[in-house]
């Protein structure tokens, strides 16, 4: 089932990018792999899938302890300052930064590793209140008051988008993440370029996709429905 859902999933962003004019390369698929087994992962493996997403610090801690291949591993979830000590060396990049305290803490434990963590922040576009995520408006001057930390480079912007059965309502918020980027940028703040845009999950990834994403998060459409109760 993996193997065949990745091919679709696959076709998918080809013809997304062809839609949009872009060149597939500018788009990596990240299999979020949350509550699934290993041997899951494996199955995507033998796909030639590598990057993977976790939105639990001690499940990607688990999983990297077991598949000691060389992967890319993204924190894409809602990350608490306490945890970043396990980050480093395990997780390539964190998608969920959205405040000063866990900036700093990324800064503390990357530099203690003596490396510079790639992040993202994340952006609350839709304004939803069950959300985590910094204000649209708050953005810019969140991304100029944690840049001047040094072990953190601030690749660019995430978001989540409200769960809907009609992926086109979900442009407006994809575009807006990306007119931000450019914003910002625009600004030139001392030490940040932001190239990526990570959006789009299974439901709306072709949207995402047209309107700039260059990562996009697919949990579901891949390893099908998660379960919960274990």
């Amino acid at each position: 089932m993996i193997k065949e859902n990745l091919e679709m999933v696959e076709a998918n962003i080809q013809s997304a990018c062809k839609r949009a004019g872009r060149d597939r390369s500018e788009v990596t698929l990240i299999a979020v792999s949350k509550t699934k087994p290993v041997s899951d992962i494996r199955e995507a493996m033998a796909c030639g899938i590598k990057v993977f997403g976790e939105n639990k610090v001690q499940e990607i801690r688990d999983k990297t302890a077991e598949i000691t291949e060389p992967l890319s591993w993204h924190m894409i979830g809602h990350l608490q300052a306490n945890k970043v000590k396990y980050l480093p060396g395990v997780a390539c990049m964190i998608h969920s930064v959205d405040n000063v305290k866990l900036a700093d803490e990324i800064e503390k434990q990357a530099a203690k590793h003596d490396i510079v963590m790639d992040v993202l922040v994340e952006v609350n576009m839709a304004h939803e209140d069950t959300k985590f995520g910094i204000s649209p408006d708050e953005a810019a001057d969140f991304v100029k008051e944690i840049s001047v930390n040094k072990h953190i480079n601030i690749r660019g912007l995430m978001t989540i988008a409200p769960y809907t059965e009609n992926p086109e309502s979900n442009r407006v918020y994809f575009k807006g993440l990306r007119e931000l980027k450019d914003k910002i940028n625009a600004m030139n703040i001392s030490g940040v370029h932001m190239d990526t845009l990570s959006m789009g999950m299974t439901g709306d990834y072709e949207v995402a996709i047209e309107e700039g994403a260059t990562f996009v998060r697919v949990g579901t459409g891949i390893f099908g429905e998660r379960n919960y109760s274990k």
